[in-house]
């Protein structure tokens, strides 16, 4: 009786111990968003896949609301949102498209990953062990699946792929009701380098086309 008492005893310990070894999706994403928490500043390589159309371009961003990317395809393309104006300037177009955003509208949350928790829910593809980033690949990921939660969302899933190792976003795969892809690649992270005031500031070729709050005209 003792050992049989002993043996169950051993059993409960390792499944309790087992059990706490268990990382749930949301933690594991609560992982993430306290790691872009420490990011001040980051600049990386982006490449894009929206609906079959490749681009590719360098993304520079500033706590808690500076973006630039410098597209390299299209060339010469710019997208910037400096905290207060969105500027996108299409040079194929020869068109600069300008958006005055509200201030109370702008504000951009240190935790802004995990709005995406409001939104959608959150779970392992297939489970917390890494796996290729594409088939054959050396480069393994964590893969994080959402799922949305109201029709009303733009995307029915999200896929984000992590670098296990540095906690940061390789990869995101958005698919909408429509069965439309995006994807999004990031590599060559700089974390934390000095990235000016002048790097988000945009004078445009003269002589072009500019629209002014060109989200809000019929």
């Amino acid at each position: 009786m003792k050992k049989l008492i002993a043996c169950l005893f051993v059993a409960a310990f390792c499944s309790v111990f087992a059990f706490s070894q268990i990382v749930t999706a949301t933690a594991y994403f609560n992982e993430i968003s306290d790691r872009y928490e420490e990011i001040i500043t980051f600049e990386c390589d982006m490449a894009i896949v929206a609906d079959g159309k490749k681009m590719s371009g360098h993304v520079l961003y500033r706590r808690p609301e500076m973006v630039r990317v410098d597209f390299s395809s299209p060339r010469g393309q710019v997208a910037m949102f400096d905290g207060n104006t969105l500027v996108i300037y299409l040079p194929s177009q020869q068109t600069l498209l300008q958006q005055v955003v509200n201030n109370s509208d702008a504000q951009v949350s240190p935790r802004g990953l995990t709005l995406l928790r409001r939104y959608y829910s959150v779970a392992f593809e297939t489970s917390a062990e890494p796996v290729p980033l594409d088939e054959g690949s050396s480069f393994k990921v964590v893969n994080l699946l959402f799922t949305r939660r109201a029709a009303s969302e733009a995307f029915s899933t999200i896929k984000m792929s992590i670098d296990p190792s540095t906690k940061l976003i390789r990869r995101i795969v958005a698919t909408t009701p429509q069965n439309k892809v995006y994807r999004f690649d990031f590599t060559g992270y700089g974390l934390n380098v000095r990235i000016t005031d002048e790097r988000f500031m945009y004078d445009p070729p003269s002589s072009i086309n500019a629209y002014n709050n060109f989200l809000f005209q019929e």
